[in-house]
């Protein structure tokens, strides 16, 4: 099929931005649950994307990917971020524990996304053909990618991805301060790991092992 660039944005736009900007509104959520209001009182808490979307890296990066892998015919990551929600960790009752949980609600909130996607195209799979059925799977099968991609990349021990902050939580105190000092070359470390696609090596068989197992809960073809 031609790319048409309009036609991908139409399908795309919502998927990428929910998948996201959710995923740091759940961080949020989390947070001022187990005792910081930080995000709470910068009305980050919200599922407006609106209050999340950064210019940059929730607009402009997965756009740029998403139309180089097309005008390529190749299967890139998909990346991008939201504006980070501010979360201050000393607030937490039980800093080191409740870090886990702060950090895993942002892959889990993609988790539940990618189900509803999926039940999204279970409906459009089981219902008679109309105008909305095509658009509607094709939207949710780049709501289900995006999300799968999401959650698995999150969760790679490298700070600052979510993986990173679990695994802090997770090692010994002192283990855990030394782990913590490599942060500010996790950022670089990443976008390396993209432009060389050893990232979707890395990502592959998690990403591969999701997608099966929601094709088989839900019996949809991706």
């Amino acid at each position: 099929m031609e790319f048409n660039l309009v036609q991908t944005l139409a399908i795309y736009a919502l998927p990428v931005i929910f998948a996201i900007t959710l995923h740091e509104a759940a961080h949020g959520y989390v947070a001022r649950h187990f005792g910081d209001n930080t995000a709470y009182v910068l009305g980050r808490v919200s599922l407006n994307p609106v209050r999340h979307i950064d210019l940059v890296g929730t607009i402009l990066v997965p756009l740029l990917i998403l139309v180089t892998s097309k005008l390529l015919g190749s299967g890139g990551i998909l990346f991008g971020w939201a504006k980070p929600v501010p979360v201050d960790f000393s607030a937490l009752r039980h800093p080191k524990r409740d870090m886990l949980w702060v950090a895993a609600e942002g892959p889990f909130a993609n988790l539940l996304m990618a189900i509803m996607w999926a039940c999204a195209l279970k409906i459009a799979l089981v219902t008679p053909h109309n105008a909305f059925t095509l658009p509607l799977s094709l939207m949710a099968e780049a709501g289900i990618t995006i999300n799968l991609v999401l959650m698995v990349l999150n969760l790679l021990p490298i700070l600052p991805l979510d993986g990173g902050r679990i695994a802090v939580s997770l090692l010994p105190n002192r283990l855990a301060y030394n782990y913590s000092r490599l942060e500010p070359y996790g950022f670089p470390i990443l976008l390396l790991l993209l432009f060389t696609n050893t990232l979707g090596i890395i990502l592959n068989p998690a990403l591969l092992l999701s997608m099966q197992l929601i094709e088989s809960i839900f019996q949809i073809q991706l």
